[in-house]
């Protein structure tokens, strides 16, 4: 072991603090001192023996550091050369002399003087000889890499380290020039065993080499895009002055008159003309590598490729839709028949609107003659009301355009984004018109019942503009900025139900109502038009397969429950499948599909058809309810049990058919006498009414004249016909008012075989809507009275309609048998 360096005399120094610029021993280093204290130290020292000792600051933003701000740790120098600038500033080469720490401090006032002792550098020369120099080559290589990354290094220093000098030189030279925060370099300053110190040092370096590695790449990849950037830069402005020299118009000069072509061939309204025209001359100023040219660039191309004056060649040819419609739909007889009086009626307006010439005060009239109403399809899922729109636009010859509205929620959507937006777009209708290239198509608005609002716009209140022909021929889009006629798009939309639509949007709109699909139109669309379309989508189209109609409508009755025939298109897809796979693996050509292997297709039967109670019986009652997917036959039971007066309403039931239960009570109570029942006979029973399947919900005011009679039957002991179904709504006084859906009610009430059905009177004139086979089936009896309907429903033991005072006379029951066989 060698120790460098014996301890001083025991005399004082003048202290100079530095913030970082630390000069270790053996190094020669230019410092500059500006404040006070330091030039009195500086001046001090050249008085005695130009030594200081040089001490750093733990915080080197502290301005005027006391004793308690230094580190205790520090270097002995020595100062070879003073200069002093103009400003009172001290410039000072120094050189290091010896590792010192201070052992007293003598005196702070004018300066910091103070007693100092070495710190020995210890050497290991014995083991670590191999280590050492293994440590040396690292950090010299390490360096030559810094330097070649671009680390700025004075020339001295670097000889020094290059030249051979000793390891411990060379440690402290290495810590001169490392890129060190101050505790770092501190750190180093403090460590006496040189091993150690170069293993440090060897850290540090590595790491500095990282960072300017790091620092290379970064500065390689951003010049060789600001080579590029100026490379194509270059290029460009050598082209247009090529370009120039041969008399041809640049790339931005052509792009420009490219796009003035298109704007002068859409033949757009004056207004809008004028608009592109100053958006065009702002693009052709503006320098291509202006982020803002390709907005405007995007925006004047939508504008040009708009349909401004583009028209389909349509023709209203009322035989022709009628075929076509008839082809691809089976069944909507009414709502056929609307549609071709809407198409009728705008032949006649367009004939005679679009054809004369008006004046200009006269040109709003005919801009108004020549709107269509707006058609809103609505119905349950699957009945065809998408498909009828494309139906439409076929028949007239016209482009087909679909936008869905479901879960729209963003105004932006409808009315487009303003240009200010990144990324901004037209709306939706302005999309659909770009995309079908001309400015009357059929455009549906599919599930315009889905639209949501919230904190982003109210999508509902945006369409207002574009379905109201008062409004439309100037729709307004936030990113046109200039208004679209719209008046000869026709609008078509589609709901599932009119609850959700906002009154004004429902206002502008014509409601056709599709209901549900019979059992016998089921069939026939399955037979003239699934099987074949799920044929050709099974790849079966070759091969000979058939399915008997048996079979057909044992599918459509057992295995779906629905409105349309979605569910049913899917049944029909699965026994195909099923065929596909037979046809694969065992190379079946041949296959008939009957009611007697359904099931071996499809599996058990999936739903029950409803069938009525095996005799007639006290207090139970045949409903008829209506639901989204068609009719039901709604069972009504009544108990009555010893009790205290208590109504009880159980099957799941909504308010409104809670109190039909209630005003049921009331009449009965109002009626007493007529029914042989004591005046407080509710006081000593509890009634129950419950409607079975209790998990489905039922709501409706339609039940009250079935529950009405439920109640009398089971207080009365009188049964109720069987074969007897009824619907209607019940008052106080008995009246019968009138309900909807009677068509779903009474194909249900045909499908459990059912004889007589009681109607309200004021629904006669829903007859014509029913199939002629089951009106040929079933006895329609109109009520307008609960009295009629009690003679129609109820069996009397005696067949004599007995009730005391009913004040309608006697029925024998011959009469009643005619009623209901």
């Amino acid at each position: 072991m060698k120790i460098l360096g014996d301890n001083p005399e025991k005399k004082s120094y003048p202290v100079v603090p530095v913030r970082d610029g630390i000069v270790f021993p053996g190094a020669e280093q230019v410092l500059l001192f500006g404040r006070n204290k330091s030039i009195v130290a500086i001046d001090e020292a050249m008085k005695k023996d130009r030594k200081v000792v040089l001490l750093m600051q733990k915080n080197p933003d502290t301005n005027e550091p006391r004793p308690a701000d230094l580190y205790q740790v520090g270097v002995l120098a020595s100062i070879e050369k003073v200069l002093k600038g103009e400003r009172g500033e001290v410039s000072a080469l120094v050189r290091g002399e010896a590792r010192i720490r201070v052992t007293d401090l003598v005196s702070t006032h004018p300066v910091f003087e103070a007693t100092v002792e070495y710190i020995p550098e210890t050497i290991s020369i014995g083991e670590n000889v191999e280590e050492i120099e293994a440590l040396v080559r690292h950090i010299t290589g390490e360096l030559k890499k810094a330097v070649n990354l671009g680390k700025g290094i004075e020339f001295v220093f670097l000889m020094n380290i290059m030249s051979g000098v000793p390891t411990y030189e060379f440690s402290n030279h290495v810590a001169m020039i490392l890129d060190l925060k101050t505790k770092d370099r501190q750190l180093l300053l403090e460590e006496n065993n040189l091993v150690s110190r170069l293993k440090k040092e060897a850290q540090f370096i590595t790491e500095e080499v990282k960072v300017l590695e790091i620092e290379h790449s970064i500065s390689v990849k951003t010049q060789k895009k600001f080579d590029k950037g100026m490379k194509d830069a270059v290029l460009r402005e050598k082209i247009k002055t090529i370009e120039q020299e041969l008399g041809e118009e640049s790339r931005e000069d052509k792009e420009v008159n490219e796009l003035r072509s298109k704007i002068k061939k859409a033949k757009m309204p004056e207004e809008a003309e004028e608009k592109a025209l100053k958006e065009l001359e702002r693009l052709a100023h503006m320098s291509p590598y202006n982020p803002e040219s390709s907005y405007v660039r995007t925006y004047l191309e939508v504008v040009a490729d708009l349909p401004w004056s583009v028209h389909s060649k349509s023709e209203v040819n009322i035989p022709m839709a009628e075929k076509i419609l008839n082809e691809d739909h089976y069944g909507l007889k009414k709502i056929k028949e609307r549609i071709l009086e809407y198409l009728a009626v705008m032949k006649l307006k367009e004939s005679n609107g679009m054809k004369k010439k008006v004046d200009k005060h006269k040109d709003n009239l005919k801009r108004i003659a020549k709107q269509p109403t707006i058609l809103c399809f609505v119905g349950p899922p699957g009945v065809g009301k998408t498909s009828l729109g494309r139906s439409i636009a076929r028949s007239m010859g016209r482009k087909f355009v679909k936008m869905s509205l479901g879960g729209i929620r963003d105004e932006a959507e409808i009315r487009g984004h303003r240009r200010t937006y990144v990324g901004a777009l037209p709306g939706r209708i302005i999309q659909g018109i770009r995309q079908a290239k001309v400015n009357n198509p059929v455009f549906m608005l599919d599930e315009i019942d889905k639209i949501g609002a919230d904190y982003r716009g109210d999508p509902s209140a945006a369409l207002l503009e574009a379905l109201d022909p008062e409004q439309n021929f100037a729709f307004s889009d936030h990113y046109l900025e200039t208004p679209f006629d719209l008046s000869d798009v026709m609008f078509i939309t589609t709901a599932n139900m009119l609850d959700t639509i906002p009154g004004p949007l429902r206002d502008r709109l014509e409601i056709i109502t599709f209901s549900g699909y019979t059992m016998d139109e089921k069939f026939n669309i399955a037979k003239n038009y699934l099987v074949q379309k799920q044929l050709e989508a099974h790849g079966l189209g070759k091969y000979k397969i058939k399915v008997e109609n048996n079979a057909l409508k044992l599918i459509a009755l057992d295995y779906t429950r629905e409105a349309g025939v979605r569910e049913l298109e899917r049944q029909i897809a699965t026994v195909f499948r099923k065929i596909a796979r037979q046809v694969v693996e065992k190379g079946t050509k041949n296959t008939l599909v009957q009611s007697k292997n359904v099931t071996g297709y499809l599996g058990p039967k999936k739903y029950s058809s409803q069938v009525i109670e095996e005799k007639d019986a006290v207090g139970i009652v045949n409903g008829l309810a209506w639901t989204p997917v068609g009719g039901e036959i709604l069972l009504i039971e009544v108990a009555i049990m010893p009790g205290k007066g208590n109504l009880t309403l159980t099957g799941h039931l909504g308010d409104v058919m809670k109190e039909s239960g209630q005003a049921a009570l009331s009449y009965i109570r109002s009626r007493f006498g007529i029914f042989g029942l004591g005046s407080d006979f509710y006081n000593s029973i509890d009634i129950h009414i419950h409607v079975p399947e209790g998990a489905v919900p039922k709501d409706g005011p339609s039940a009250g004249v079935a529950i009405t009679t439920a109640m009398i039957s089971a207080l009365t002991k009188v049964p109720v016909n069987r074969r007897v179904a009824m619907t209607g709504e019940i008052t106080l006084r008995g009246r019968v008012l009138e309900i909807g859906g009677l068509k779903e009610k009474v194909i249900a009430a045909h499908k459990a075989g059912i004889k007589t059905v009681l109607v309200p009177n004021e629904n006669k004139k829903d007859l014509e809507d029913i199939p002629k086979f089951i009106k040929d089936d079933i006895q329609f009896i109109f009520v307008s009275h609960l009295d009629e309907v009690l003679k129609k429903a109820l069996i009397f033991p005696d067949g004599k309609f007995n009730f005391k005072k009913l004040g309608i006379g006697i029925s024998p029951k011959s009469q009643l048998s005619v009623a209901v066989n």
